[in-house]
């Protein structure tokens, strides 16, 4: 039945034009949605980047191509980069730690990010947050506490020292970038202050091994001082590590800009390490990796900014994915694949692995150096595709 007082009104060209940008911006803010929720591919690659050397250190290739290369050898330039550097002084290696500290700290922004977002209060972020810290904890002594036939309580490794930072870098995490910096420069005014005026006698030598205030504070935890000269006090100024991650991501997170994004996180890096260096070459406060001293936490921090700015842009915004999955399937399960090297394989599958490739391959003739090179090859392998295993069965394992 038809009415002829009913008028359908035809939509004019500006209507459709407004129409038409109502959508537009419909569709970006649902693109942005989904770029939110998707995982940083850059992080996960940094990760995975970090936990693959360590792999290889695990099962033995740095050590065995050092000590199988002529010294003058451009080979052994190489393979010892891939070592701590004795004191002072910094190589590749020294850079492994601090950026494992501060990709925990980057992981931990967007963490929490999301967590808030969902609706989960503070308290349950803290408390979820000292578990972990509690279980780092306890992971890194059982580590080393087994020395040879007898027990030991060692807090020099990386767990134990991720245990603290995390927690420090979780407590000031709602403070402004800036605060959190601040506070962060704090800690290395206190490891400074600490080193040099304590004057404890027979410990008052700030940059001298095995006389310093961080062996002073090893004899009170550990009733010991770790020949090496690592201590652990350094957690105290490597929780800028994690505290400089922590703020990187939330640049990362809070900038809407690419300039934005990279721009805070390169200045601050090139400060950190212009810097480090300065205090170095000005001899006011040596590079010294061992007791983590200002300048090789600036330094560090400043190669782990601009290093995870410069992935960002390569991966997350030039999308070169090729070859990521390699890294990445090691990064899904990076505390557990730490564990796993650092108790499995150090103690059992490393000779094991050994034993049986001198056994099968010996006989072909290849020299001793060829047979430890291509052992320390299949131990790494077989930490790989476990890792593999695991994220094929979507098997994660987390603190």
């Amino acid at each position: 039945m038809e009415n002829d007082n009913v008028k359908i009104k035809e939509p004019t060209r500006k209507n459709t034009v407004l129409s038409g940008h109502v959508d537009s911006l419909k569709k970006n803010e649902s693109s942005e949605v989904v770029k939110k929720n998707e995982r940083l591919l850059s992080l996960d690659f940094y990760r995975g980047l970090i936990m693959v050397l360590l792999m290889l250190e695990a099962a033995g290739l740095y050590k065995h191509l050092v000590n199988t290369s002529t010294p003058s050898s451009f080979l052994h330039s190489i393979a010892v980069q891939f070592t701590h550097h004795a004191w002072h002084g910094l190589r590749f290696w020294d850079l492994i730690q601090p950026a494992f500290m501060f990709i925990a700290g980057t992981a931990m922004a967007f963490s929490l990010t999301k967590q808030t977002s969902k609706g989960r209060p503070w308290e349950q972020q803290a408390t979820r947050t000292l578990k972990r810290s509690m279980w780092l904890l306890f992971w890194g002594i059982l580590i080393y506490a087994v020395r040879g036939d007898s027990l030991s309580f060692e807090l020099w490794n990386v767990l134990s020292q991720l245990s603290f930072t995390l927690l420090v870098a979780f407590l000031i995490f709602r403070w402004k970038p800036s605060y959190q910096i601040l506070f962060s420069i704090g800690l290395l005014v206190l490891t400074e202050w600490l080193y040099r005026f304590t004057n404890i006698p027979g410990f008052d030598q700030p940059f001298i091994n095995q006389h310093n205030f961080g062996n002073y504070i090893d004899l009170i935890l550990m009733n010991k001082i770790n020949s090496g000269g690592w201590v652990a006090v350094n957690a105290i100024p490597t929780a800028a590590h994690t505290i400089w991650g922590a703020v990187a991501g939330k640049w990362l997170l809070r900038k809407h800009t690419v300039k934005g994004k990279l721009g805070y996180i390169i200045i601050f890096g090139v400060i950190t390490l212009f810097t480090g260096y300065l205090l170095d070459i000005l001899d006011i406060t040596p590079i010294i990796k061992k007791i983590a001293t200002s300048s090789f936490t600036l330094v560090s921090g400043g190669w782990c900014l601009l290093a995870l700015a410069f992935l960002y842009y390569w991966i997350d915004l030039l999308k070169h994915k090729k070859f990521l999955s390699f890294f990445t399937i090691v990064g899904m399960n990076s505390i557990f694949i730490y564990l796993f090297f650092e108790i499995v394989v150090h103690h059992w599958l490393y000779d094991y692995s050994y034993t049986i490739v001198n056994g099968i391959i010996s006989p072909i003739g290849l020299t001793h150096s060829a047979i430890l090179i291509m052992s320390s090859i299949i131990l790494f392998l077989i930490q790989w595709y476990l890792c593999f295993w695991l994220y094929q069965k979507k098997i994660f394992f987390k603190v």
